[in-house]
């Protein structure tokens, strides 16, 4: 079975991208991998610092009955991953709001 060549795209029914739109999907991405690194920056600390480093300081404090330094080894460090993926999700459909073609 073959498919009709003008089933196909050519080049010339495609939408040509201006200079502009090609500026703002660079701004667009741009955004986004800042976005991405600041909160996998704030999850390395969190992960890193609260949950291996500093957990004999955090250890003086306590949650209900648990060591607050084992805590955020344990859960902690899980609760904070959640929010920052719900925070990315929230902050994703502003920029894509932002950035959408008008």
């Amino acid at each position: 079975m073959s498919i009709p060549a003008e089933d196909f795209p050519h080049e010339e029914n495609l939408p040509s991208t201006t200079r502009e739109d090609q500026e703002r999907e660079q701004r667009y991405w741009r955004s986004n991998v800042r976005l991405i690194r600041n909160l996998l920056i704030i999850w390395m600390l969190v992960s890193l610092g609260c949950s291996i480093l500093l957990v004999p300081l955090l250890n003086n404090l306590t949650l209900g009955n648990v060591p607050f330094g084992f805590w955020m080894a344990q859960q902690g460090s899980i609760f904070i991953f959640v929010i920052l993926i719900f925070f990315y999700a929230i902050r994703m459909d502003k920029l894509d709001h932002r950035y959408r073609k008008k």
